[in-house]
């Protein structure tokens, strides 16, 4: 547990949306604190969030600024929602920098369903949905592998779902990366990790993860162009967004090589952090490259469990609806990761440079143009997904060339205000689930008490981070979406 709060650094402001410290606040600080928000969502952050955030600043190699995205909150190490691009010949890779849950992420699926089609049969929906999409602590997946096929999932990510028939190949392109992350050694994942992850395939988790079914009214279009493109063109269309990652697998790669970055750093490689939550190994190390390989692994094993998922739902849909896909549509708009480090090429001070791009509780955002994007959003910027509670909803928004100042990231979701602690307090799950349902929005939950701990008042206002996010150039909204039904952990 990191010390007491500092307190907060004078912020100068940037421009709209973007504050800046002066960079001194804190001895060994290499570069200043950027803050990427409205002034209601700068006030509203907790101490901490600053505190971590220039902690972050004196991490070997960090280049530009310590970045907090609009929805950050206190995290471990890393305030979530925290960016740090470090130079990657003499700088260094922080698990708490990435998260536990490695490539924690969300997937947007439209459909040619509306919502007069699905309303009728909406109970019936969700009831499918969660009988055929395990959820909850220590669920298991459908899907059972053995050591040559887990072997394979850490290698190929979504691939090897598609190749097996979960999916298909046109879900790959509409997937960060094509859905595998390159760099992946099996080798560098502990048995133990290996264990964790053998039954989890195809399983949505706890926590703040979901399986949501949405509706995208008419008023909820902020760029019609763009919408169109995305293929939401219908009135009333339903679209199906969900959030998971690598389940505990994942948590144990980061768990594994924690402990061996704090055992290694003063005697091995001289390091002394500031806070002990963000051991951290030199990226050329081959403690920092077998870290490096072990969160790939994670990450495609992220991709994996996210395209299993989605053919679960095309066949509930089929079923439910008892037409072919076809006519359903299930395409993908998206899926996009949060809680990664990937070598990408950015600008600083007017040189390209090769980074290690740590995105912890945030969302990459290329612009137009950019050339890892698929050539069908290569005009509109790639798609964002902002994830809100579970009783508002969530955005659709697009990367744009001003996201070049936070190394094209963003926000991922709403950001919490209170603990999960403090959210049981105030409410019971089953008088949650109540007025949910008394507002129009069908929950099936594992459990009651993880139930109250997502609570809508436990998170800032959604439509506050998407339109801090478009006030500070990271990304355009495009499309508001309700919930009308979610599966929770």
């Amino acid at each position: 547990m990191p010390g007491p709060a500092r307190p907060r650094p004078a912020l100068r402001p940037l421009r709209p949306g973007v504050w800046e410290s002066a960079g001194d606040e804190r001895p060994g600080m290499h570069v200043p604190v950027r803050v990427f928000a409205s002034e209601k969502l700068l006030h509203e952050m907790d101490d901490q969030v600053f505190t971590q955030a220039a902690n972050v600043a004196t991490l070997p190699g960090i280049v530009g600024a310590s970045c907090c995205m609009p929805d950050a909150h206190w995290g471990y190490g890393f305030p979530i929602g925290g960016v740090a691009a470090i130079d990657p010949r003499h700088g260094v890779i922080s698990p708490g920098g990435i998260g536990f849950d490695i490539n924690c992420g969300m997937r947007l699926v439209r459909t040619r369903l509306t919502w007069p089609e699905v309303e009728p049969r909406l109970a019936e929906l969700v009831d499918a949905l969660a009988a055929r999409v395990p959820a909850g602590v220590g669920s298991r997946g459908f899907v059972k592998l053995a050591d040559d096929d887990l072997e394979a999932v850490l290698g190929e990510g979504a691939r090897w779902a598609v190749g097996r028939g979960f999916g298909r190949p046109a879900d790959l392109a509409l997937t960060e990366s094509g859905g595998c992350f390159p760099g992946a050694d099996p080798a560098a994942v502990s048995e133990r990790a290996w264990k964790r992850g053998k039954d989890q395939l195809g399983t949505l988790g706890s926590g703040n993860h979901y399986l949501e079914v949405q509706v995208l009214r008419p008023e909820g279009v902020f760029d019609a162009e763009r919408a169109r493109a995305f293929g939401l063109d219908l009135d009333e269309q339903v679209v199906v967004m969900f959030h998971c990652g690598s389940r505990g697998f994942g948590h144990q790669v980061a768990s594994d090589y924690l402990e061996d970055f704090l055992r290694k750093m003063p005697a091995k490689f001289g390091l002394e952090v500031i806070d002990r939550e963000l051991a951290c190994a030199p990226v050329s190390s081959r403690e920092g490259r077998d870290y490096l390989a072990a969160m790939c692994c994670a990450a495609n094993m992220a991709f994996a469990n996210r395209q299993v998922i989605l053919h679960r739902i095309r066949e509930v849909f089929g079923d439910v609806f008892e037409r072919d896909e076809a006519s359903l549509g299930l395409d993908m708009v998206y899926d996009v990761a949060h809680n990664t480090a990937k070598l990408e090429q950015h600008e600083v001070d007017g040189r390209r440079r090769e980074l290690l791009v740590h995105r912890k509780g945030a969302t990459r955002a290329f612009p137009p143009g950019h050339p890892e994007l698929p050539p069908a959003y290569r005009e509109t910027g790639q798609p964002v997904i902002i994830g809100g509670s579970m009783e508002t909803g969530s955005y659709l928004l697009a990367g744009v060339e001003t996201g070049a100042a936070s190394f094209f990231s963003t926000a991922h979701g709403s950001g919490r205000t209170m603990s999960r602690t403090q959210a049981r307090k105030r409410v019971r799950g089953r008088d949650l689930k109540r007025r949910m349902e008394h507002h129009g929005i069908l929950v099936r939950a594992a459990s009651m008490r993880g139930l109250a701990e997502e609570a809508g008042f436990a998170y800032k206002s959604v439509d506050e981070v998407a339109a801090a996010t478009e006030l500070a150039g990271l990304s355009r909204r495009v499309a508001r979406l309700v919930p009308v039904a979610n599966v929770k952990g």
